[in-house]
């Protein structure tokens, strides 16, 4: 690297500066120093301290003092004090030992330093071990004053204090937004008034972003202004505003809702610093989590039907003891089949549980949240079931997750399937177009059945990593009908809450920003202006390339998320949230009850309501770090897959411009790892691409290396102890999450070596024919892939109440027929007869789902016709789990003569299904 273009790497607004990127900076500080401590050159120690000077401005540890006697060792050429000092803060970063141990905070290491003075001698002498964090103190004092302001913080520390925290002081709102940005530790802000604008290093895609945020002039650092804008970045800090003036007025104006609690600035600290200890004991306390601990120290006589209560069927015993000692005492004390003493009702929370699902409403940016204990597949059909009734029509992505398909069974909907964009190459599909979605709700519409379609139900991100623009598919749904209801089922995305940058794009996320929107009084002219210009009667072609906008006074904001907890977060597995913001809940709430009632065990895990109660505290309190470790652990991956010589040669993970079809990407944005992509060119993609891919996502092609996705899956786990979930035909799906580690990466990077060398070291011995042998199955996984299925129809019996231009069908019906045995029959995959029918007919109808692992999606449908499309996919795979398909029977298929047998549905027969449901 020359060293022009060193300072553009280490710059603060590099995109995506995590913290093993800084662990790694640090390390390299070390290595200089030894090069320079055994005679060689000191300038490359300058540079890279020079380097770190910058980021560590924002970060409580080192500090100031310590950065101050790092650079003073270096002025006097003291390398050996120089390597010494840089090993101490590197190896306390490493274990954070700093988080406890007030020696780490001493520039000397002979115990004689001043560290009493820099962290009293109370911090880390708590009996118990108490949890560090830092706090963001904005202000106009000058930077030379800011080592007595930080004293006198520190002088607040009391040994009764739950937390302890360190300052971290900056001097502008650009600074700010870094700190903010690039600390993850920092957990609350104070914003003093009299700050500037501009940082005082270089920073020009700040200034891009900045400036898109209409911050332009020193007028605007307003503490306000600074305040609404962290609150975008992570909305789980606490802030606090330091005025001057009247603040009686500040804190009447509507606009400071975004601030915990305004103070006058010339009180005393203390109930500041008290207010901040508050807050994040706010955010620390877990409702059920904690009645659960007590509950389990109680001396409790259990007379109900739960023997494993207590332990003492399994302390007792010389038969199952050892699951006890597997487990652990504390588990069996912390079961209970009460609803009482604490542990609240999940069917009907009026205690710790209701107190907890609060906690996490606001942590998620809901209204309010239901914990599920059986799995997010239940969490979904409790949505479909509660919002959808017999007759009701939903637009479904006919690739989403099977609980949606019998969700729609159950309800009695009927569903229009839309069909996402295929990947043939990678035997995948993507996400559904929103020209696709805005064509099902016009065709409806021309039907004059557009008041019948009550739900958009889609994936979000899906299995692969492909994300929604969810504002804007849901903008322009609304734009055709104000009222629809969405519902996003965002099973593998829980976590991007927790990033300012993937926020956006979640449910919550947007629909907060709808209804921001919506307030604004600008968005009203802009509809109008829209309408002007489109005319009375626009045609269909024209709407469909039109980015609609909506009629803010019309919007019903009807929004519901799913998340599987437990594939994000720190839940145990099933452990899984449902979040509302809807304006007409309270019209569905009974319905809602019901459907808990419907799906909800009476007798629910407590650990794993425990599980959820603490997830959300972890993400609160640490999530915006653990999910940029996450995105920086799978940026690792992608670097060592791609830039090695030798794996790249038979592997390769998959970047966004092979993800993602450029159509969908009108920004241009190509790839996360691009040469100059940034903050800015992240967040325009993510502000207007169609569709974004998941960084935490990475397809792996192994198809290049001679293996089908399940045979290396098998490999991974069999001989490697890598675990992996997804796979295609010619590829397998690595996720990076809030648990993985560089250690990890490491693992990973040197098992795909060694196979990639097997495979270059079996086709260099094997000669002529391995390399034949070799490109053959390359050929047959990479080139002769087998067409994607697209829904085809359901047929005449199951549509009597359908439009002519819409696909929807009685999928209940569908399902049911397959419960007449008489009514089906079974034709084997490879019979004829198949072939003869597909031509001459009857039609081949199916009975059930069939469901084939990979692609993981149903091909076939309840009342489905089945096509020569569906039928060559199902010849073509050579997988061995195929859900709704037994290989020995064959096809179960709607007999001609049942079907005749159906009665057609009329339009007013709604209320006789609903009746008999």
């Amino acid at each position: 690297m020359s060293k022009d273009a060193k300072p553009a790497e280490k710059r603060i607004d590099q995109f995506i500066s995590g913290p093993g990127g800084r662990a790694d900076d640090w390390r390299d500080l070390v290595e200089a120093a030894k090069v320079w401590a055994r005679g060689g050159d000191r300038a490359m120690f300058d540079a890279a301290l020079a380097d770190l000077s910058v980021i560590e401005e924002f970060h409580g540890y080192p500090g100031l003092q310590l950065m101050a006697a790092l650079r003073e060792a270096a002025s006097a050429g003291d390398a050996a004090g120089s390597l010494a000092l840089a090993t101490r803060i590197t190896q306390a970063l490493m274990t954070r030992s700093f988080r406890q141990l007030a020696g780490d905070w001493d520039a000397k290491d002979d115990g004689d330093g001043d560290a009493p003075e820099l962290v009293p001698s109370t911090f880390g002498s708590h009996a118990a071990r108490r949890p560090y964090f830092e706090t963001l103190v904005v202000t106009g004092v000058s930077s030379e004053k800011w080592p007595a302001l930080a004293a006198e913080w520190r002088k607040l520390r009391r040994p009764v204090d739950s937390f302890v925290y360190e300052p971290v002081i900056v001097g502008s709102l650009e600074d700010a937004f870094c700190a903010t940005m690039l600390n993850p530790n920092i957990a609350a802000v104070v914003i003093n008034e009299g700050f500037g604008l501009r940082s005082r290093h270089d920073a020009p895609v700040l200034r891009t972003m900045t400036a898109a945020a209409g911050i332009n002039h020193e007028s605007d650092a307003s503490a306000l202004r600074l305040a609404h804008v962290i609150k975008r970045l992570r909305p789980e800090l606490d802030i606090y505003l330091m005025s001057n003036r009247d603040v009686e007025e500040m804190a009447g104006n509507p606009e400071a809702n975004v601030v915990r609690r305004i103070f006058y600035s010339i009180e005393e600290l203390l109930e500041l610093h008290l207010s901040i200890l508050e807050g994040i004991q706010d955010r620390f306390d877990t409702p059920f989590f904690d009645n659960l601990k007590k509950y389990a120290q109680r001396p409790i006589g259990t007379f109900h039907a739960l023997p494993i209560a207590r332990g003492k069927s399994v302390f007792r015993s010389d038969w199952i003891r050892d699951m006890g000692e597997f487990y652990g005492l504390n588990l069996f004390l912390a079961e209970s089949s009460a609803t009482t003493g604490g542990l609240d009702s999940l069917l009907e929370p009026t205690g710790t549980i209701k107190k907890a699902q609060d906690k996490a409403a606001r942590a998620l940016g809901a209204d309010r949240v239901f914990f599920v204990t059986n799995g997010t597949s239940t969490s979904n059909k409790m949505a479909v079931q509660a919002l959808l009734g017999p007759g009701d029509i939903a637009i479904v992505d006919r690739n989403c997750h099977k609980s949606h398909h019998y969700g729609m069974v159950l309800a009695g909907a009927q569903p229009i399937y839309v069909e996402a964009f295929p990947m043939t190459e990678y035997s995948m599909y993507g996400a559904v177009p929103l020209k696709t979605i805005k064509q099902a709700l016009l065709n409806a519409r021309a039907d004059g059945r557009l008041d019948r379609v009550k739900m958009l139900d889609l994936t979000n991100c899906t299995f692969d990593g492909h994300i929604y623009n969810t504002r804007r598919v849901m903008e322009e749904c609304l734009a055709i009908k104000p009222d629809l209801i969405f519902l996003w089922d965002e099973a593998w995305f829980g976590f991007a809450r927790f990033s300012p940058f993937l926020r956006r794009r979640t449910a919550m996320g947007a629909a907060n920003e709808i209804e921001a929107w919506m307030h604004d009084p600008k968005s009203a002219a802009a509809y109008e202006k829209q309408q002007a210009d489109l005319g009375k009667t626009p045609a269909d072609e024209v709407l469909l390339k039109t980015r609609l906008i909506p009629d803010p006074r019309q919007i019903r904001l009807r929004v519901y998320q799913t998340n599987s907890t437990h594939k994000s977060m720190s839940a145990i597995r099933q452990g899984s949230m449902l979040s509302v913001k809807d304006v007409e809940f309270h019209t569905v709430e009974q319905q809602f009850k019901e459907a808990v009632f419907t799906h909800a065990s009476t007798s629910p895990n407590q650990q794993l309501i425990a599980s959820l109660d603490v997830s959300r505290r972890q993400m609160e309190l640490e999530g915006y770090g653990l999910v940029a470790n996450a995105i920086e652990i799978a940026f690792a991956v992608r670097r060592a897959v791609n830039n090695n010589p030798l794996i790249s040669k038979y592997f390769r993970i998959l970047g966004a411009d092979a993800m993602v079809p450029a159509q969908y990407r009108q920004s241009g944005f190509t790839d996360y790892l691009a040469t100059g992509t940034n903050w800015a060119s992240v967040l325009k993609s993510l502000d207007d691409d169609e569709f974004c891919l998941d960084p935490t996502r990475m397809t792996l092609v192994c198809g290049t290396a001679g293996y089908d996705g399940t045979q290396f899956k098998g490999i991974l786990a069999n001989e490697y102890n890598i675990q992996i979930n997804k796979t295609s035909r010619n590829s397998v799906l690595f996720q990076s999450n809030i648990n993985n580690t560089r250690s990890d990466v490491a693992h990973l990077v040197r098992v795909l070596a060694e196979i990639a060398g097997e495979v270059d070291r079996g086709l260099v011995q094997g000669g002529a024919n391995a390399t034949k042998t070799f490109e053959a199955r390359v050929k047959s996984l990479m080139t002769d892939v087998p067409d994607l299925p697209n829904f085809s129809q359901f047929h005449d019996s199951f549509r009597g109440d359908a439009g002519t231009k819409t696909n929807e069908g009685d999928i209940r019906s569908g399902f049911y027929s397959a419960y007449d045995a008489a009514g089906c029959e079974y034709i084997r995959l490879g019979d004829s007869e198949i072939d003869r029918r597909l031509k001459a007919g009857p039609d081949l109808v199916s009975a059930s789902f069939v469901i084939p692992y990979p692609p993981g999606f149903p091909i076939m449908v309840p009342g489905q016709v089945i096509t020569q499309e569906t039928i060559d996919f199902m010849r073509k795979l050579d997988v061995k789990e195929i859900h709704g398909y037994d290989a020995k029977e064959g096809l179960k298929l709607v007999r001609a003569e049942a079907l005749a047998k159906i009665g057609r549905p009329k339009p007013g027969a709604a209320p006789k299904l609903k009746a008999a449901s």
